[in-house]
């Protein structure tokens, strides 16, 4: 423990309201001068009590917390699922010229052709990757698409005066899929899975029935397989009268690989960040458009894209629709998020089908690289090859007193985040590892190496590398449960005593 709280070059730093004072600011403003009328009798009586830095200070603030994130900047990011790629730069200049970045949603249309333009060259990308004619643009992520994906085909089974209610979700799908399903207004069933790690064919066939809305399935699914059965799954949802939706969270797995189209999907969200390179996390922007197959693409929602002899246009309401349009509502105010739009597009002009579909071979190759080396030192759920990412479970553990837990501290310490634990649900103890096509060989190296460090001394009974980890975090191992069930979510100034 050092005097200051820092330890070499990580820098204690506390919260704002703990370091800021209400008679600081960095800035020198005039005084307003309001008529009090204007403020309905709601003129401040005395200090705000907000706290003040100077303008040194704010910066050194923001710096200091922002070293103690992870970042795929930083490292590599192993976050199975989640598919943590490397954002390049030039989509970031790309998404900043005026013409973008200042683009409004209230733009007359006039001013905005570039921008539709653009949205209009990403369809083009979207429906030729997938194979699949129409795209709804407006969700904002995953499961808001999902949610587009599955209004939709209640519009479509509407329209066809039937009151399907029930969804089948496969064990192996995405998590957000039931969620979505059930506020979607359907009830869930979930299909079980084969020792493989695949979808029962036996336990899928015994639910269809005149009542199913929908198939929910994820491909490659959440344990990394690709699902072989697929297009048999396809034929039995269709011949049941229901639809196929596959979530697309995983496409960065076959893209320009596969078309999801071929498999019989009739429709699937795609998240930008784990495909084509978007930003992810840091809560958004995000954006998740939808694919859909000809059976559902009139009934996707408002605003419709068209372009005709005056250019490009939004058809935002029901007038004026084209032909056999049957738009369901609309899922959002506006037209979705230009930035990943154009930051997605520049991924895919600069990669080319040819450099997409290398990307979706080597995220694979990386996986099972990771797979192949560590399938001696930690126990792999289930036989073969996988595909983007290797699912690791706990049994290597058994017997050391230790769990998946400690195991995903004990790498923080090494510098590096934790892989996905604990799911998918469906392995106990799961350590899920998505290395992408980002990282280089001798990267993969270096994690493999930590990885092996561990689970030997976890099996040796080295348990003093574990206990408490992570030691040179600037926060130790918290409480999970206790954080989640009774979370802080305001500061309180503490009185002295």
């Amino acid at each position: 423990m050092t005097v200051s709280g820092n330890k070499g070059l990580d820098l204690e730093e506390g919260l704002i309201f703990e370091i800021g004072r209400g008679d600081i600011s960095g800035v020198d403003l005039p005084e307003a001068a309001i008529d009090a009328a204007r403020l309905g009798g709601m003129r401040r009586q005395g200090r705000i009590g907000l706290p003040g830095l100077t303008e040194p200070e704010a910066v050194r603030h923001y710096v200091r917390l922002s070293r103690m994130n992870y970042a795929i900047d930083a490292n590599l990011y192993p976050l199975g699922s989640c598919t943590m790629k490397h954002n390049p730069r030039l989509n970031e200049k790309m998404a900043r010229l005026d013409g973008f970045a200042d683009v409004h949603p209230l733009a007359p249309r006039r001013a905005a052709q570039g921008a539709l333009g653009a949205i209009a060259e990403f369809t083009k990308w979207l429906t030729a990757l997938t194979n699949m004619p129409a795209v709804a643009f407006s969700p904002k992520a995953g499961a808001h698409g999902e949610l587009c994906g599955m209004l939709t085909i209640r519009a479509a089974l509407k329209a066809r005066g039937e009151n399907r209610t029930r969804v089948l979700v496969p064990e192996s799908a995405h998590g957000t899929n039931p969620a979505t399903a059930a506020f979607a207004g359907f009830t869930v069933d979930q299909v079980k899975a084969t020792a493989e790690g695949r979808v029962d064919l036996e336990s899928l066939k015994a639910k269809l029935g005149p009542d199913i809305a929908a198939l929910m399935l994820t491909n490659p699914n959440t344990c990394g397989l690709f699902e072989r059965d697929i297009l048999t799954i396809a034929e039995m949802v269709h011949a049941a009268g229901a639809y196929f939706y596959c979530d697309g969270a995983n496409f960065n797995a076959i893209a320009g690989k596969v078309r999801p189209g071929d498999l019989g999907i009739d429709a699937m969200h795609i998240n930008l960040h784990k495909t084509f390179s978007t930003p992810h996390g840091g809560g958004g922007p995000g954006a998740g458009p939808v694919v859909l197959s000809a059976r559902l693409a009139p009934f996707a929602p408002l605003p419709l894209l068209v372009h005709d002899e005056n250019g490009f246009r939004l058809i935002e309401d029901e007038t004026g629709l084209p032909a056999g349009a049957h738009p369901f509502g609309r899922m959002c105010a506006f037209h979705g998020q230009m930035g990943m739009f154009v930051r997605a597009l520049a991924y895919m002009l600069s990669m080319g089908v040819d450099g997409i579909r290398q990307a979706s071979e080597d995220a694979v190759l990386s996986a099972n690289y990771v797979l192949a080396s560590l399938k001696d030192a930690m126990s792999a759920s289930y036989p073969g090859t996988c595909m983007h990412e290797a699912l690791f479970d706990e049994r290597f553990l058994h017997g050391s007193g230790l769990s998946t837990l400690d195991f995903a501290k004990a790498m923080i310490d090494e510098g590096y985040h934790p892989m996905t634990v604990y799911f998918p649900l469906v392995v106990h103890g799961a350590m899920l590892i998505e290395p992408t096509e980002s990282e280089s060989k001798d990267s993969l190296d270096r994690f493999i190496a930590v990885l092996r460090s561990l689970a030997e001394d976890a099996k040796a009974g080295r348990k003093e590398r574990f206990e408490g980890a992570p030691m040179f975090s600037p926060r130790r191992r918290l409480d999970e449960t206790l954080a989640s069930r009774k979370p802080i979510l305001r500061w309180k100034k503490e009185t002295p005593a």
